[in-house]
């Protein structure tokens, strides 16, 4: 049975916040692992920690559970935990190292850590201000950027949690404002095609977490297609929402928002963005009707 935790590994542990707190500055990402029981010895190692990094900080680890072993296999289950968009969840050993057959029961509490939730508006007009409004009521921390001053006046706006920002060049607001792109979602609802290039063609260059760009079909087109001409690699532009939002029928620039929230939301916690409902018709027209996970 291992042993007890070691004055060297309370030592690691109580770096832990600090680490937590230079990842979330950084704008990086991370998990936090917990022992919260260990079946055989309930005494054993329970509460230990162990925080491991992302790809980005080569899976950089602080602290320990008290046991080499069980930390390999936790920081080898790690990317997996934080590639399923999970929050947090409780998980049993054996269900991610079933080789650890003396640590097979014991539970281990994984919780993702992230900055909070950004989202970067390029356009001011109608939909880029109710967007901002609405992505703030959500809990998002909100840009709002458009290159007429007017458009972004604090009078406007008297929720103080929405950043305005008036753009001299869209390419190098845009680039400010999304920092790293960890965490961070773009909507891009300018006023024209060129506007949208420019925000585009900046948003190509970071690693943003969701690029999505308003317009019909025809619109959008001839701005990813400019941007396939000069050279921007297609692997990008595919992930670009264009046009950007769910199909809910929306008419109104409130409307659209919410469309376009609820992508970002489906995109950021891993949903499908269809009906919940929907496994019910089809289990009465005979299909096998999918549940969704947590609605059984």
């Amino acid at each position: 049975m291992p042993s007890i935790e070691t004055t060297e590994n309370r030592v690691r542990s109580d770096s832990i916040p600090e680490a937590v707190s230079r990842i979330l500055q950084e704008g990086s990402i991370a998990v936090l692992t917990t022992l919260i029981e260990a079946a055989t010895n309930p005494a054993a190692n329970v509460g230990t920690k162990l925080l491991v990094g992302n790809s980005e900080t080569s899976g950089t680890t602080v602290g320990s559970l008290g046991n080499e072993a069980l930390d390999n296999a936790v920081v080898a289950y790690a990317a997996a935990f934080l590639e399923s968009k999970t929050e947090t969840r409780v998980i049993q050993v054996k269900e991610f190292a079933p080789a650890l057959v003396e640590w097979g029961e014991a539970q281990i509490l994984f919780e993702r850590i992230q900055p909070e939730p950004r989202l970067v508006i390029c356009g001011a007009g109608h939909v880029g201000a109710a967007l901002a409004k609405l992505a703030s009521l959500m809990g998002y921390r909100a840009t709002l950027i458009d290159d007429r001053a007017e458009f972004v006046k604090r009078e406007h706006f008297a929720d103080r949690g929405i950043e305005l920002l008036a753009a001299l060049s869209w390419s190098d607001a845009v680039q400010a404002a999304v920092g790293n792109g960890h965490g961070v979602s773009i909507a891009i609802v300018t006023r024209g095609h060129s506007e949208d290039e420019q925000c585009l063609r900046a948003a190509m260059t970071i690693d943003a977490d969701y690029v999505g760009l308003i317009g019909s079909k025809r619109r959008t087109n001839i701005v990813l297609q400019r941007l396939r001409k000069s050279g921007t690699e297609e692997e990008k532009l595919e992930k670009v929402r264009a046009p950007v939002g769910l199909d809910i029928g929306a008419v109104t620039p409130e409307e659209v928002a919410l469309a376009i929230m609820a992508e970002i939301v489906a995109v950021r916690r891993g949903g499908r963005g269809g009906s919940l409902s929907a496994w019910r018709r089809e289990l009465k027209s005979g299909g096998k009707g999918e549940r969704v996970k947590g609605k059984e």
